[in-house]
């Protein structure tokens, strides 16, 4: 009856996050469009080029392709001979899962990869922990640039930009500090943190012992400097990609025939916009729209009609994309997995098995 009653309660909690991050989507879209009529935005997008949308899948998912190339990298320790197109296949599906449930594709693609690779999910899920790090150091490092780069003070146009940058040094620095001493002093963590919290909760100090374990399996992954030295090679490679996607984006209405478009600026707006997307709405539905529009207009002086014309075309090729990639690739791995093993599971159940079980 208790686990029952557990089981009940973790998918109440997990409804009322789901109606949340939609309620949260809707209130960001409500801001994005005030003061702007929808049918004039939608007939600016009917307006787009059908070659540069094409470009811009195609730039969106050499993105993807090199997150994927950087996960192996993180796992050649776990297992060289990972295969890339799992992991691809795995990345993408959860990119289509966060656009329907947020966060839960950082859990859908570890979990269906440990299934298609014989690959334990405690690593799987700590590399991905290791990955939000990276992402979270190297937003903050193409922050710094854009500060540099930009021609003019961004802190004025952006009074958010600097709470958000001291919030994150301050996030990395407790990380790296945390996880430093989680692994070089593993054995106390876990005999005093673990035993001290058992005494009032046995269920807490179970779910600190794994994600402790997780934390430590996805850190010790990177155990040479050649795998450092790929991992930061192939982390800029994608922080330069993602500013490439919003430059072609302009592409897309024929932004650069009203006004001059520089990749620098670009780059600038990529590092605004991203901000959009860590709002847990799915997808960044709303959220990015929001901020991406006002850094368009106050950027590069477009009208707030055509910034988020801007705005909703770069998400919907993006979201657009991920959903249907994420549906190929699981029809077809999961069709693959289920030929060789004869077990067929949806990835619905996969999900709700494994997340009950954290």
């Amino acid at each position: 009856m208790t686990l029952d009653k557990n089981k009940s309660l973790s998918k109440i909690k997990q409804s009322l996050g789901i109606v949340f991050s939609f309620f949260l989507a809707a209130i960001f879209l409500y801001i994005a469009f005030r003061g702007v009529r929808a049918r004039d935005v939608i007939a600016d997008i009917s307006k787009a080029s059908w070659l540069w949308v094409a470009l811009l899948a195609l730039s969106l998912t050499f993105s993807h392709f090199l997150r994927a190339l950087r996960w192996k990298v993180i796992l050649k320790s776990v297992k060289p001979d990972t295969s890339i197109i799992n992991l691809f296949g795995s990345l993408m599906i959860g990119y289509g899962v966060n656009n329907i449930i947020p966060r839960l594709g950082e859990l859908s693609r570890p979990i269906l990869l440990g299934k298609w690779e014989g690959i334990s999910r405690t690593s799987l899920i700590g590399t991905v922990i290791v990955e939000r790090v990276i992402d979270s150091a190297a937003l903050a490092v193409a922050v710094l640039i854009s500060v540099f780069i930009y021609n003019g003070n961004l802190y004025n146009s952006f009074p958010w930009l600097k709470p958000a940058m001291y919030l994150v040094a301050i996030f990395m620095a407790a990380i790296i500090i945390f996880l430093s001493l989680l692994i070089k002093y593993r054995e106390k963590f876990y005999n005093i943190i673990i035993r001290f919290v058992g005494v009032f909760s046995e269920k807490i100090a179970l779910k600190l012992s794994y994600i402790f374990k997780m934390l430590i399996e996805g850190f010790s992954t990177l155990k040479d400097y050649k795998s450092y030295i790929y991992t930061f090679f192939f982390t800029a490679l994608i922080t330069i990609s993602y500013a490439v996607n919003s430059y072609i984006g302009f592409y897309t209405l024929r932004m650069q025939l009203i006004m001059p478009i520089s990749f620098s600026l670009a780059w600038v707006l990529y590092c605004i916009s991203s901000f959009g997307v860590v709002i847990p709405t799915p997808g960044g539905t709303g959220s990015y729209q929001v901020i991406t529009k006002t850094a368009v207009v106050l950027l590069f002086g477009f009208s707030s009609q055509l910034s988020l014309a801007y705005a909703t075309i770069t998400w919907f090729v993006s979201y657009l994309l991920s959903i249907l990639l994420a549906l190929i690739f699981f029809f077809w791995l999961n069709h693959k997995y289920v030929k060789k093993t004869g077990k067929a599971e949806k990835l619905v159940d996969i999900l709700e098995t494994k997340v009950d079980s954290l």
